[in-house]
């Protein structure tokens, strides 16, 4: 991998978080408006449709790309980020971005925490110390010993639960599994729990809110073409810290435009939080590194 492409990864990643922020203050929009699961079942029809593009234009088509030898697991991975996605944009409605995104930033976090019991990975004492300075800003977000607790905030903290699960079973099908069966199967069992859940829950849409729901579907297709782009340039490693933008990009968008306030505590506690899955990721990348060869030379 070169440092080009690794420059290149980072500026997708930059870009990808972008697009996402973008995609999140349209959910919130129209989740205030009309019910979650008929957005969220919407969003995922077109996501359908982009997934079995792609799908339809590898070698072998759709049939060599949607085989796999563990469609059960495959099958959870999409129910589960479906709900995941349905609870992400609940908790928008309810705290909003500013401190929905605050503490669903610890998802890292929580995938180091299993990775152990459920990969097997080895997780040093320096990770699990992060891990622990990590919640330790979640508590101080969601400050759970204060008057000012509302029980609506654990919400993003069940989403980012779900999220690390999700990711789990997604490296364990990457066992046996490529990317792009994993994609297929996310978008087209997400697409039909959905429809099945959310099709009860149709309302009449003004006009202006198909122009944003069509806008909310374009930007998630966009967002996850860019992703796949980045990760096709340059190492996951390399290029995931950055996306920690995302909170601050979304942060931004719910302070300006929904008129969200920053608390001094979810500042704090997103700053913790964030430094925590960084730090986390970086001696995650330091431990998959190759050990250096004695006999070659210094550059």
């Amino acid at each position: 991998m070169t440092e080009q492409n690794t420059r290149l990864g980072i500026l997708l990643m930059v870009a990808t978080t972008f697009v996402f922020a973008l995609q999140d203050g349209i959910s919130r929009h129209l989740a205030g408006e009309y019910n979650t699961l008929m957005v969220v079942m919407v969003r995922y029809w077109f996501f359908a449709a982009f997934v079995v593009v792609i799908a339809a234009r590898r070698p072998g088509g759709l049939r060599a790309t949607a085989r796999t030898g563990q469609p059960l697991l495959q099958i959870f991975r999409g129910l589960l980020l479906a709900m995941e996605i349905c609870v992400m944009v609940l908790a928008f409605v309810l705290l909003g971005l500013v401190e929905s995104h605050a503490v669903f930033a610890c998802y890292p976090l929580i995938i180091a925490a299993l990775s152990g019991p459920v990969l097997g990975e080895k997780v040093g004492w320096r990770r699990w110390g992060a891990i622990g300075i990590g919640f330790i800003g979640v508590l101080i977000i969601l400050q759970p010993g204060s008057g000012v607790f509302a029980p609506a905030a654990v919400v993003p903290l069940l989403s980012a639960t779900m999220f690390a699960c999700y990711g789990l079973a997604t490296r364990f099908a990457a066992r046996k599994d490529s990317a792009a069966t994993s994609f297929f199967w996310t978008g087209t069992v997400g697409a039909a729990a959905m429809t099945a859940i959310g099709i009860w829950s149709w309302e009449p849409m003004t006009a202006p809110d198909w122009g944003w729901m069509a806008l909310l579907c374009v930007f998630g297709a966009l967002g996850h073409w860019l992703l796949i782009k980045c990760y096709a340039v340059a190492e996951a490693s390399a290029v995931q810290p950055f996306a920690y933008l995302q909170l601050v990009f979304a942060s931004t968008m719910g302070i300006l435009l929904f008129g969200e306030a920053l608390r001094p505590n979810v500042a704090l506690g997103a700053a913790i939080v964030t430094a925590a899955g960084i730090f986390t990721l970086l001696r995650s990348r330091a431990r998959a590194a190759p050990p250096e060869d004695p006999a070659k030379p210094a550059s």
